[in-house]
């Protein structure tokens, strides 16, 4: 393959050795050299490398979300999309609008509704519901997927009744009056439908995850770690789409694989590990649910929810099954990756990873929302990665103050204590949960506020924009091992780059991040606009 300088570009490197430099010379997918422009030209120039011209923009190694699920995004292509409604008749009125065009019988699918959102009105109930689409079955996701929200025909189809077992850690909400059901199902109790719900094929569910790979490269992305196979039809297959996508069709994202428990047997049955796989892909963590989130109160709390003083949160698995499951992944030599939001829930996962050796690759606390300062110095452990979603601040604040209390807020996303611990820290999106979108992140990291909105939550535990940038570089190849060959910008590692329409290092008011496009991704040295 003959080389390629990339020149006349401001490139930070994030490497201490060569901070900044102008030109990067790329051979087979990985850098062989970098400098100035004159010596990069002269000395590779005359061997005949093609030329790219950076244009003076700014150049980082390229943007690594370290938490994401492609599948949802793939989905929102899909599916309704309901990210970003106002309000409830908004909500309904795009309900509805689909529902016209589902024909009778089939089901209604979407997700991203949020009412902390709403500027008018509440989360519909299951009479607004049967209204808006009375000849379909409705199942729409929280933009958290911990709740969810059905209509009568969903129950029908799905031959709910009022004694249905609901699995452990879920539940069927209904009017303490009436005893009837609102449409409100939480966390595990969602399987009572989702079962019902046949299949997208596996050609749709492709396509969708197609798109979802091009939008993520069109916003920076080079690397992501995405979780999926419980929504892609299991492990084996989940694999094979994303080997024929990234490594017989060429679609350029690099992707990072977690993996439900569910399916440690079938890795085994399969010869798979952490690791597996090439520089493209490759099989990641064992992915675990230890609670659920602050919204609906099943993140697990040590102290009482301020705005519920008997509810402390729920335990998607008792300390005896989480052991178990962590002692079973460690039997296959595979790292774990905790949903941990409440801090009882990360105390937990902490006291039962004491319990067990090491392994090669580290383990991964996700979300890491509400800490403590003895927690804090656990996690500081080079085993360990805090994989942190910075934008979170956007979609939690004001409300999340009401559950915890305001006395507990220095320790709510509190990135800077992390890092000033040194805790390793990797920066995610959680999406669709959030935008995929890393400058949305990076600017929720340095100015933890809301664009638009003046209030600054929890100022103290603002990041630099520096220390923002390395999360979603060095962080994200922290949280996968492969910081030999990712995060930075150095010889001999991959020829991956994000290049942006401005200085994100001289920018007068960080809000310009909110103006700032991606000009390039560069994946492998091939360029992506």
């Amino acid at each position: 393959m003959s080389k390629t300088i990339f020149t006349n570009g401001l490139i930070y490197t994030l490497d201490s050795n060569q901070p900044v430099v102008e030109s990067i010379v790329v051979e087979n997918g990985r850098i062989i050299d970098l400098g100035s422009h004159h010596e990069m030209s002269l000395q590779w120039g005359r061997q005949g490398a093609s030329m790219v011209d950076l244009q003076g923009k700014m150049v980082t190694p390229g943007l690594i979300d370290s938490h994401l699920h492609m599948s949802g995004v793939a989905f929102n292509f899909l599916d309704l999309d309901l990210t970003g409604v106002k309000s409830k008749s908004e909500m309904l009125e795009k309900i509805k609008q689909k529902a016209d065009t589902v024909a009778p019988g089939k089901w209604l699918i979407g997700m991203g509704w949020d009412e902390n959102l709403f500027t008018e009105g509440s989360i519909p109930t299951i009479e607004e519901l049967d209204y808006a689409a009375p000849h379909c079955p409705i199942y729409l996701k929280r933009i958290c997927y911990h709740a969810f929200l059905v209509n009568s025909k969903a129950l029908e189809m799905s031959q709910y009744h009022p004694s249905i077992d609901v699995p452990k850690g879920g539940r069927v909400v209904v009017d303490p009056l009436t005893k009837k059901p609102t449409g409100m199902l939480l966390e595990s109790a969602s399987q009572i439908i989702t079962k019902h719900i046949p299949d997208k094929t596996y050609d749709e569910l492709k396509n969708g995850l197609a798109l979802a790979m091009k939008f993520a490269i069109k916003k920076g992305l080079t690397s992501v770690h995405t979780n999926d196979p419980a929504y892609l039809g299991g492990l084996e297959q989940t694999y094979r789409m994303y080997n024929e996508l990234i490594n017989h069709e060429q679609k350029g994202l690099r992707c990072n694989l977690l993996i439900d428990y569910p399916y440690l047997p079938t890795l085994k049955e399969n010869g798979m590990g952490a690791g597996y796989g090439n520089e493209k892909l490759q099989i990641g963590a064992i992915k675990i649910f230890a609670d659920g989130a602050f919204g609906r109160r099943t993140a697990l709390l040590s102290v009482p929810y301020s705005d519920d003083p008997g509810q402390f949160g729920e335990a998607m698995q008792t300390q005896e099954v989480l052991y178990h499951i962590v002692k079973e992944a460690r039997q296959q030599s595979m790292p774990i990756a905790v949903h941990t939001i409440g801090d009882q829930a990360l105390e937990d996962v902490l006291d039962i990873l004491d319990q067990f050796p090491k392994v090669n690759y580290r383990d991964r606390i996700i979300h890491t929302s509400l800490v403590r300062e003895d927690l804090i110095s656990r996690l500081a452990d080079p085993s360990i990665v805090a994989d942190i979603q910075p934008r979170f601040v956007v979609g939690d604040y004001p409300w999340v103050i009401e559950r915890i209390g305001k006395e507990r807020e220095a320790y709510l996303y509190a990135w800077k204590s992390l890092l000033s611990k040194g805790v390793i820290c990797a920066g995610g999106s959680d999406a669709p949960v959030e935008p995929v979108d890393p400058l949305l992140g990076i600017h929720a990291a340095v100015t933890r506020k809301t664009p638009g909105k003046p209030h600054i939550w929890n100022e103290e535990q603002k990041l630099s924009m520096l220390e923002a940038i390395k999360l979603f570089t060095i962080g994200g190849a922290y949280a996968t091992n492969e910081e030999d060959i990712k995060g930075t910008l150095s010889r001999g590692k991959l020829a991956d780059m994000t290049v942006y329409s401005k200085n994100l290092f001289t920018l007068e008011d960080p809000d310009e991040l909110l103006k700032t496009n991606i000009e390039m991704t560069i994946i492998d040295g091939e360029v992506h606009t």
